[in-house]
């Protein structure tokens, strides 16, 4: 079977890479704009909040190396990180149960309903503009999305 990384390609015009490379600053600042302000609201910086979301998303604890090499940031930088999320009750260090020198970080029972009112904006807007699709549209725009990220992660485990 083929990965979409794979899977036969068609050459894409200038103009359209253009296009699509401003949408992708525009929408990666808007983000980027809104997570700041969720993570204010929630008393965090906009790294500590992302670092939050790898340990609170990854399906078991992590090193701080591991957080490192996901977020791109110095291990002497994600250490503080952990420092001020473990202050704040987001996160703790655990020892590794199967080589106690590694320490690991996992999430504190985050309770996502605690902020979920944060996100509601985001929900109607994200809402709002599915609407003007129709199911097939909206399948497209899914697999897109899907293959970016994709792209997005090998790009990132690659550095």
């Amino acid at each position: 079977m083929t990965s979409p990384a794979d899977a036969p390609t068609q050459q894409v015009p200038q103009d359209v890479l253009e296009r699509f490379g401003r949408i992708g600053r525009e929408m990666s600042t808007m983000t980027v704009l809104f997570h700041s302000r969720v993570a204010e609201q929630m008393g965090l910086s906009g790294t500590d909040h992302k670092c939050l979301e790898l340990v609170i998303r990854a399906p078991a604890p992590l090193t701080a190396g591991q957080i490192a090499q996901q977020s791109g940031l110095s291990t002497g930088a994600v250490t503080g990180v952990i420092d001020r999320l473990e202050r704040r009750g987001f996160v703790h260090r655990v020892r590794d149960p199967h080589d106690r020198r590694k320490v690991l970080v996992e999430s504190s029972g985050f309770d996502e309903s605690r902020y979920q009112h944060l996100f509601s904006d985001m929900v109607k807007l994200t809402e709002r503009v599915l609407a003007r699709f129709t199911p097939e549209e909206r399948e497209v725009l899914e697999r897109y999305n899907r293959a970016m990220v994709e792209e997005y992660t090998r790009l990132l485990d690659e550095r």
